[in-house]
């Protein structure tokens, strides 16, 4: 399945959205950078709560003010609607290539949407210094991606290139240097 072939899809943000909640999502990003924006995007999730662009505002956001546990908990929140529309498990870690490609004949769209969402928790758990459920989280999509077209197989190696170094330290220290 080609992860990358827009044609033929419907993307998040072409769900409709109500007219007042949108502007509010606009208003938010005129404001951005005052305490404002975030009334203004809470005010259009309370409206949407279930509409992804109110969701992709607010991840974005809150990624962007360095509210890490935030973004984490909005691309979480995305991934279990989009999973529950896609018929997906509750839990990431049963995905398999099967769910996938039912997944998929449902709606590409919000299925890429769904992984990119894992993605991005993963970033954000990178970022918290959570590595190792980071890593989880990237071989998940490494493993459903076989030609790593969202990219998770290279961060991954980027991952574990800048862990090696500490293992490698860790096991240098391990040694006792005793004069003879």
């Amino acid at each position: 399945m080609d992860l990358l072939d827009f044609s033929d899809c419907k993307l998040y943000f072409e769900n409709p959205l109500p007219a007042e909640a949108e502007a509010l999502i606009a208003r938010a990003a005129r404001e951005y950078g005052e305490p404002d924006a975030e009334i203004s995007l809470l005010r259009a999730h309370l409206l949407a709560p279930e509409n992804l662009s109110v969701l992709v505002g607010l991840y974005r956001y809150y990624f962007y003010q360095h509210r890490l546990d935030d973004a984490l908990h909005v691309a979480e929140r995305s991934m279990q609607l989009s999973g529950r529309h896609l018929g997906l498990p509750r839990n990431w870690e049963q995905l398999d290539e099967q769910q996938l490609g039912s997944a998929a004949s449902s709606s590409i769209g919000l299925l890429r949407f769904y992984l990119l969402a894992l993605k991005a928790a993963s970033v954000v758990l990178l970022r918290l210094g959570r590595i190792p459920e980071s890593r989880l989280r990237l071989l998940k999509l490494a493993s459903l991606d076989s030609r790593d077209q969202l990219g998770a197989g290279k961060l991954l190696e980027v991952v574990d290139e800048f862990q090696a170094p500490e293992t490698s330290t860790a096991a240098a220290n391990d040694f006792t240097l005793v004069a003879a």
